[in-house]
């Protein structure tokens, strides 16, 4: 096989360290983490044999692995003819191969797998401690590594406690931190992203850039969500919500629906400084998007104008009213909430939107930070139709009737 190079970060060459038992990777976005590991194990297993399992907490299809990581590095590497990517594996050469598995609730499945030589833990945040349990023991051949990687939440996550506690990280183990400014290829779109932040929102850039521990966890306005890969189910009536950037604020939208009490958000489109003009290609980006209604910020009627000729003739201005803001959040806080993966602003958003803590008392007030709120915005408008709607009917509640078994509906 033809030898030729590459050029990793210099923080990488820890992925080629053969005694070290774990090798966790942690800290904030665009540190090339997840790409420097995919181009580690593609080039390890070119030249040697190696197995390499690829997990994460949920993976409910071959589409939530980092699949599609490792084809593209193998691709970009100049190895498509000494690797066959298949549907649910890739084969290479030295009988090395890559497969890819959830955690959660597999736990037969996992402690079946044999003969793994490397193991690498995809956004190990999410992974829990009856996983870790179970994984740790199954990653058993002589000289077999766990890879983990992650962005960090919270202090007590399992994976934190596991190599940040205060107790040590396992024998054997190589903990890094890892941020943008150890990426020499850190792109621009993300350095404007993160500029942005920090000028913005020190909380924010600390936490999504610089992989601190989330702050006043206890102020978290929504913990009624989650963040899972789903397709939308057929005949789903998407409801689409545009928010509207102001000077340097970005404009963005969703795109959910709303089945029984749950809302899932498949899609988001975010931009800075997005010129009006450049609006309607901004939210194109959400497929099928123009064919929906939209409900947007009433506040640029002008805006909502200039759409409705450009692409969206169903874009309508959000109905805002005394305390349409916390009746907004109260609706969504209401449901559960289900975000896809690709929807990382919503993620980021969700993560660190906040009520105000009183600076004297420390104690957290019944009032919403104004920040971090603008897809979070545009998601209270996509479900201002159905909360009003809603809102109208009647309440009930049941009440047992002695001697019988049944119970009835009043209005309340």
């Amino acid at each position: 096989m033809q030898q030729n190079s590459v050029d990793i970060p210099d923080w990488a060459e820890v992925l080629w360290k053969k005694d070290a038992r774990h090798i966790a990777l942690w800290g904030g976005r665009g540190g090339a983490k997840s790409r420097s590991i995919a181009t580690a194990m593609i080039i390890q297993a070119a030249q040697e044999h190696h197995r390499v399992l690829c997990a994460r907490e949920v993976q409910k299809s071959i589409k939530d692995s980092v699949k599609r990581l490792l084809d593209d590095e193998i691709d970009r590497l100049g190895l498509s003819a000494a690797f066959t990517s298949t549907e649910s594996e890739i084969r290479g050469p030295n009988g090395s191969l890559f497969i890819f598995t959830g955690l959660k609730g597999n736990a037969a499945n996992v402690k079946s797998i044999e003969g793994v030589t490397d193991c690498w833990i995809e956004e190990a945040q999410s992974v829990s401690q009856d996983s870790i349990n179970t994984l740790v023991p199954t990653i058993r051949a002589e000289g077999s590594r766990l890879i983990w990687s992650w962005n960090p939440d919270l202090e007590t996550d399992p994976v934190d406690v596991m190599f940040r506690g205060e107790n040590g990280a396992p024998p054997r183990s190589v903990v890094m931190n890892v941020n943008y400014d150890r990426n020499p290829w850190f792109p621009a779109e993300l350095a404007e992203q993160m500029e942005f932040d920090r000028s913005r929102d020190i909380d924010k850039y600390n936490h999504i850039w610089l992989g601190q521990y989330r702050r006043n966890s206890e102020a978290r306005v929504f913990k009624n969500w989650c963040v899972e890969p789903f397709e939308a189910e057929t005949g789903a009536e998407f409801r689409l919500g545009a928010d509207f950037g102001f000077s340097i604020d970005p404009s963005c939208a969703v795109r959910c629906y709303i089945q029984g009490r749950t809302i899932f958000v498949d899609y988001e489109a975010y931009g800075l400084g997005v010129e009006i003009v450049n609006l309607s290609n901004l939210f194109m980006s959400i497929p099928d998007a123009e064919r929906y209604w939209m409900t947007a910020d009433s506040a640029r009627p002008e805006t909502i104008s200039h759409l409705r000729k450009h692409g969206f003739p169903n874009i309508q201005p959000a109905l805002k009213g005394a305390r349409s803001l916390e009746e907004g959040v109260e609706f969504l806080k209401s449901y559960d909430i289900v975000v896809h993966p690709r929807c990382q602003h919503l993620i980021d958003e969700l993560t660190l939107y906040s009520f105000k803590v009183d600076s004297l008392t420390g104690q957290v007030t019944s009032v919403l930070e104004d920040k971090n709120n603008h897809l979070i915005d545009a998601l209270r408008y996509a479900v201002e139709g159905a909360r009003r709607a809603l809102s109208g009917r009647p309440k009930t509640v049941s009440v047992s009737i002695p001697g019988m078994t049944s119970a009835f509906a009043r209005r309340a």
